[in-house]
């Protein structure tokens, strides 16, 4: 298959270029500037320079492509809190990605989050694939208008990201925070009593999922990338400060602001989410370190 991957050169890209390489399938990713098209070109890919506001190529490349992975993200606005701005652009992204696959029968398989089943209400148990909201703006409407690409011929598919995908690729994420913020303050925390639970998956088992996903993901499903179901936050601080060699500390809801900076409410958050219909529907086995045994191995903490 000849396939057009957005974010090619990112976190989460880096790992699924490689895997799709390795399947024999060609690949083209999306470039913003030079750096990223000469990453992508060293991973073996060949690099297509624009962003996600080049509405007309997205267009041309899914036409001319056998199936679409769509993992750009506009993080830098979403960091500013232009979670809106951010939403938007990628729903606009994903519609011209859809015109050029129209009547295709070829996927086209996006990325959302498992954080939406906390926000959006799911509680007291973890949140499954077949969990969804009608409608909610941020991820929810994008991840609602791949699912209902069936109509037209598409074969879309989602991808729910656990909040921390984790491994020596990882430079930018929720982890990262965490740690930069221990180190700013002098010891890792949690909130209260830091029983609320984080799912999380290692990087090369989310890009083995985009894989599976792209060859025989049914129309219209749900998929989540989360191999631990649930860690408590507490036990994050604890390899956090174990390996940073400072103490824990529990800290109340309304320091968790000044501590953790935009991540807060994130901190807070109960994520339980399963991913037991992913590994039966698609045959998808997690076999890499998770996020405490891949915090335990140091590369996180490198200076």
């Amino acid at each position: 298959m000849r396939v057009f991957v957005t974010g090619a050169s990112g976190h989460l890209g880096s790992a699924v270029v490689p895997a799709l390489l390795s399947a024999r399938h060609d690949v083209v990713g999306l470039a913003r500037s030079d750096t990223s098209a000469a990453a992508i070109e060293k991973l073996g890919a060949e690099a297509r320079r624009g962003d996600l506001s080049d509405l007309d190529l997205l267009r041309a490349e899914a036409a001319a492509s056998d199936g679409v992975i769509h993992l750009a993200f506009r993080h830098d606005l979403m960091l500013t809190g232009d979670m809106a701005g951010a939403a938007e652009v990628d729903l606009d992204a994903l519609r011209a990605l859809a015109d050029g696959l129209d009547g295709s029968g070829k996927p086209l398989i996006g990325t959302s989050g498992t954080a939406m089943l906390a926000l959006g209400g799911v509680v007291g148990r973890p949140g499954t694939e077949r969990d969804a909201f009608p409608s909610g703006g941020y991820r929810i409407d994008a991840e609602n208008f791949v699912a209902g690409l069936a109509s037209r011929g598409v074969r879309g598919a989602v991808v729910r990201l656990a909040p921390t995908v984790h491994s020596p690729l990882d430079q930018y994420g929720f982890i990262t925070v965490l740690i930069a913020a221990a180190r700013r303050n002098g010891y890792a925390a949690h909130v209260g009593d830091g029983a609320n639970r984080w799912p999380a998956v290692h990087t090369l088992d989310a890009a083995e999922l985009y894989r599976l996903a792209l060859v025989k993901a049914p129309a219209g499903t749900r998929l989540h990338a989360a191999a631990d179901e649930g860690v408590p936050f507490q036990q994050i601080a604890a390899a956090i400060g174990r390996n940073l060699d400072i103490p824990v500390r529990s800290i109340s809801a309304d320091e968790a602001n000044d501590y953790f900076g935009f991540l807060g409410s994130f901190a807070q958050m109960d994520n339980p989410t399963s991913s037991a219909i992913t590994r039966e529907l698609l045959g998808w086995v997690p076999t890499h370190p998770g996020l405490i045994a891949d915090l335990d191995e140091g590369h996180y903490f490198q200076a």
